[in-house]
């Protein structure tokens, strides 16, 4: 679950993380009483949506007197902000966070996330702050800092020492940002996080260190050990499908394809997607019912994928263990009984009481397209669209 920067920015100073005082805005009013609350010029006006690089598409602005922060509220507020991360399509700015300006002597990157491939934490950090860490990564690798933590022991005092050294930080700023890292690890653990980044991260003149920026992936299958942070959800920040699905546990994602697909299992579904585009057609969705599916979720996940504009067909692909292709089959004549399908449907079913399903789809008199393996399945698809 992604959650905004001034939502991460309350979690950081609940876990003792510096960050510049501010509030949140949702009209123009509401923004300039709160620089005006600030005390003191210049204030940053910051679009609050879930993606990066708002600084690039004009989200960002710095005011130097209240009516600069106002005219930059009033532009910034209700605008469609195109990042690299959200698409052509943009997202609507709804809110604002609005803080106090920083004197900033330098800018740090730093991040903490799950390394899969050693099954722990990874700190990572880089002098190069305020950039792209992907163009860090990509042109100039050997500056970014990485220090691997084993979760069962929890972070030392050496990795402390070996990211802050790694930053060249001065002495005087060595002992606070220690006390800084050390309270974000403590926050990604104890909320599972799947990821936190800050940048920048500041050095301020007076070497003091700062998160200028914040931003905070839960990961949602916690969620229910963490009932308080429900509240940062931002279904407006989401794709009402995604939302929709996630009301009946369906493992969804919305693309930019016209084949709509239901499968049983995640890697089955890759492979489903795979092969839509190898026939030539482009997969609309990732849908998975999960392995022990009922008539009901099958019926909604059909019922979804329908509700999409882009889809032009749709290819059903299960193979039946605990989700029975009988099982499946009623939740598929269900769910076309009440929907009214008026596009082509491919099924293609292996597996437990797989005659059983087939029957059950003959006598529905739907105009269902059966395919004899996953490769037919694709090429009937593809050619139906």
């Amino acid at each position: 679950m992604k959650i905004h920067e001034y939502q991460a920015k309350e979690l950081f100073r609940t876990f003792g993380v510096p960050v510049p005082d501010g509030g949140v805005a949702f009209s123009v009013e509401e923004a300039v009483d709160i620089a005006k609350g600030l005390g003191a010029y210049p204030v940053v006006v910051k679009a609050q949506i879930h993606a990066g690089g708002r600084g690039k598409g004009g989200g960002v602005k710095l005011a130097a007197s209240e009516a600069e922060a106002k005219d930059h509220a009033g532009d910034i507020l209700g605008m469609t902000l195109v990042t690299h991360q959200t698409g052509p399509e943009g997202r609507l700015v709804k809110k604002l966070l609005v803080e106090a300006g920083q004197e900033i002597a330098k800018e740090l990157y730093l991040s903490i996330l799950v390394d899969r491939a050693t099954a722990g934490i990874v700190i990572m950090a880089s002098q190069e702050g305020g950039m792209d860490i992907e163009e860090v990564a990509a042109k100039t690798p050997e500056k970014i800092i990485k220090v691997r933590v084993d979760p069962l022991t929890g972070i030392q005092g050496y990795h402390l020492r070996e990211v802050g050294f790694g930053l060249e930080l001065p002495t005087a700023a060595l002992r606070g940002f220690s006390t800084l890292l050390k309270n974000l690890y403590t926050l990604f653990v104890k909320n599972d996080c799947s990821l936190l980044e800050i940048n920048p991260l500041i050095l301020t003149k007076d070497d003091k260190v700062m998160a200028l920026d914040a931003k905070v992936d839960i990961d949602s299958n916690a969620l229910f050990r963490h009932r308080s942070l429900l509240e940062y959800r931002d279904l407006d920040e989401e794709d009402p499908l995604e939302v929709e699905a996630s009301k009946f546990n369906l493992n969804y994602i919305n693309l930019d394809g016209n084949v709509g697909n239901i499968v049983n299992g995640a890697g089955l579904a890759m492979a489903t997607m795979d092969i839509i585009k190898n026939a030539g057609a482009e997969p609309a969705n990732f849908m998975d019912v999960g392995g022990g599916a009922t008539a009901e979720m099958v019926e909604n996940a059909l019922r979804i994928i329908l509700m999409d504009e882009k889809v032009k067909a749709v290819l059903i692909n299960i193979f039946g263990g605990i989700l029975r292709c009988d099982v499946f089959a009623q939740g598929v004549v269900a769910a076309a009984q009440k929907t009214g399908i008026t596009i082509p449907v491919v099924v293609r079913m292996e597996g437990t009481n797989v005659e059983r399903g087939k029957e059950i789809l003959a006598a529905s008199g739907l105009n269902l397209i059966n395919a004899v393996d996953l490769k037919d399945a694709a090429e009937k698809v593809a050619a139906a669209i």
